[in-house]
């Protein structure tokens, strides 16, 4: 035991000196017999779920069913990361977007410069196992062992007084834990659960959102250790978003507001039924269109209603960089090099 601890030290020792990342598992090879793969998560609505598009890399498993991730392509700066195995057959198209039940993942924080260790790999893992040179690898893994404490607690009885004090009990309990995870990613990782419309916490977050300080709170210290990264600029679009949602909800307007609104719920409407008619001729063709991912069908909706890659961008709350990402993936699969061909494939 004590070989194996001094082992681990050298190893960390030798990974920092040359400022390349070291991250290391065991699989059980009996239940699990593809390679490991490792993700960057740059949109953090994308964090669960296992997604083609945000893989990076992927490791081989050695006899004894040990694997190893190492390099120094990653950020210097603390991202989000995803190492997960599964069982799915490569060939399908639901592979790798979540609809594939045989996978297991683990979701954590490192940089370009940490060494980690999952002991217990990807059955029943826990965070207090994870030996890491980060102190934050393991703020992801607390979030979601909280996150289980209040599934509990709201499964406990079902009725809309309990749902209320608990939706105010645990907002609060989520923002004050993650302050004192000392790791914005962390509290933004709560974030995009409390705030999923498909949660019954969404419209508890729309009324805490008019008093509550703790969201521009949030903000300022994400700018402060994460400027100009993707997740900053994804929670400003947000909150923007939500904001305006929530504000002026009841106030007085002058008439030519109103006569505003009513051309842009016209505008709106015409959207949805152009919208609604690209989406029925392109289900004409289910062949091309189960190649894509979820994702990828949002974006090409958008394209044939003729977005631009920044109002893309804007809408699904992720990068532009991300979106010409998408798009390729989308050429690539439709056998199309242009928007036109796209308009013509299913206009």
């Amino acid at each position: 035991m004590r070989f194996i601890f001094f082992l681990l030290l050298n190893i960390i020792a030798f990974a920092n000196c040359f400022g390349q990342y070291l991250f290391t598992g065991h699989v059980d090879k009996d239940k699990w017999q593809g390679p490991v793969f490792l993700s960057y998560v740059e949109d953090y609505r994308m964090a669960n779920g296992i997604y083609r598009d945000q893989i990076i890399g992927t490791a081989e498993v050695d006899s004894l069913g040990y694997f190893e991730f190492h390099g120094n392509e990653l950020e210097n700066a603390n991202r989000i990361y995803r190492i997960h195995v599964d069982n799915c057959s490569i060939s399908t198209s639901q592979h790798f977007n979540d609809a594939c039940d045989e996978n297991r993942a683990i979701l954590f924080i490192a940089n370009n410069n940490d060494t980690i260790n999952f002991p217990v790999s990807f059955e029943d893992q826990t965070f207090c196992e994870v030996i890491s040179t980060n102190s934050s690898t393991a703020s992801l893994m607390k979030i979601d062992s909280l996150k289980e404490i209040m599934k509990f607690e709201f499964a406990d009885f079902q009725s809309e007084a309990n749902n209320k004090l608990n939706n105010k009990k645990w907002f609060k309990n989520f923002q004050d834990y993650g302050e004192q995870l000392k790791e914005p990613l962390a509290e933004l990782y709560a974030y995009q659960y409390l705030t999923n419309r498909s949660n019954e916490t969404y419209q508890y977050y729309l009324q805490d959102l008019k008093s509550n300080n703790y969201y521009p709170s949030l903000q300022q210290r994400l700018n402060k250790v994460y400027p100009q990264s993707t997740y900053l600029q994804q929670f400003d679009n947000e909150l923007k978003a939500d904001e305006f949602l929530i504000s002026k909800y009841h106030e007085s307007l002058p008439n030519w507001v109103y006569v505003i609104i009513i051309l842009l719920s016209v505008s709106i409407i015409l959207n949805v039924y152009y919208f609604s008619n690209s989406k029925s001729k392109s289900s004409n063709d289910p062949n091309l269109l189960g190649q894509l991912t979820p994702q990828e069908s949002k974006i090409l909706d958008l394209i044939l209603l003729e977005k631009t890659n920044k109002e893309i961008a804007d809408l699904q709350f992720i990068s532009v960089s991300t979106v010409k990402t998408h798009i390729n993936n989308i050429y690539r699969k439709l056998k199309i090099n242009s928007r036109e061909e796209a308009k013509q494939l299913f206009g």
